[in-house]
């Protein structure tokens, strides 16, 4: 007679083991067999992450021209920027029509894209001029931005007067946004409002803000600051703006008192395909800091 030597699943059943715990058994020692060599981890995102990494000039390149700025990040794969105003590379509203167009060809024929300016604009204050003031400001910036080819324009709450209520700021802040919104639609510009400031950082401010202004071209910075930690919790907080997040400003990401893995999971989760921006120190050896860097925005979307 030749037999057949018993396979393991035979052999549980012989053994009386049920299919269900057969199944559950067989699970747990796949679960404990080695990894093969090479072998990348289970994915933790729910689908593929296409979220694109950048620098803003603030502060890490805030000295580099932009031929510096296009090498620096070829160099260190980084796909886009976000100008800071006042900084070396010049782009400013006083631009000449020439100039603004030299510096649109110049990004357009690299690999980097000139995605955002970033303004130092804000709509707080109580001084009704000052106001109107920032609002025709942001207006020539969001023309600027067009010129160059960039897709918006970063502006900022900063803080809460105390002279009025806080509802009060807020609501001036989201009518600002509006107008801004209403202007920068027909350039095709996004205003993304930095969840910056004190108190106005909150996030449930900021949703007040985004509530007030209703419209489709203004959204979110997303700034990760450790006050998105306050209140409810992180999740609660990501949850009031997480259909207005246009782009997202990152600190340094060794830092532990922010949950950066759980904040690429939720983008993630929400199909955020934007860039997010790194907003780090200078460095005597900036690409290697920003190779360093983007090597763990990649480690934390499991993509390494």
């Amino acid at each position: 007679m030749n037999i057949q030597p018993a396979t393991r699943r035979q052999f549980f059943k012989t053994a009386g083991l049920s299919l269900g715990a057969l199944t559950l058994l067989e699970q747990k020692l796949a679960a404990a067999a080695p990894a093969k060599a090479g072998a990348k981890p289970a994915a933790l995102f729910s689908k593929p992450a296409k979220m694109k990494l950048g620098t803003v000039t603030y502060n890490l390149a805030m000295d580099w021209d932009i031929a510096t700025i296009i090498k620096n990040c070829t160099e260190a794969k980084f796909e886009g920027v976000e100008l800071r105003t006042t900084h070396k590379h010049g782009v400013e509203v006083t631009l000449s029509k020439e100039q603004r167009a030299e510096v649109k060809k110049r990004f357009a024929d690299s690999p980097v894209k000139l995605w955002s300016l970033g303004s130092a604009f804000d709509y707080h204050t109580t001084d009704q001029a000052k106001l109107k003031k920032d609002i025709e400001a942001t207006k020539e910036y969001l023309a600027l931005a067009h010129d160059v080819g960039a897709t918006g324009v970063k502006v900022r709450p900063n803080g809460l007067p105390k002279e009025v209520t806080v509802e009060k700021t807020l609501e001036q802040i989201g009518r600002s946004l509006r107008e801004l919104g209403e202007f920068g639609a027909n350039l095709g510009q996004q205003i993304r409002v930095e969840v910056h400031g004190p108190g106005t950082a909150l996030l449930p401010n900021i949703k007040r803000m985004m509530d007030v202004a209703d419209h489709k071209q203004v959204g979110v910075c997303w700034n990760s600051n450790p006050t998105d930690l306050d209140g409810d919790g992180f999740d609660h907080n990501f949850n009031l703006v997480k259909d207005k997040i246009f782009t997202v400003h990152l600190r340094d990401l060794y830092l532990e008192d922010y949950p950066f893995r759980k904040l690429f999971t939720r983008l993630n989760d929400i199909g955020f395909t934007g860039y997010c921006f790194a907003e780090i120190p200078p460095s005597t050896d900036p690409v290697r800091v920003m190779k360093y860097f983007r090597s763990i925005w990649l480690a934390y979307q499991n993509l390494l």
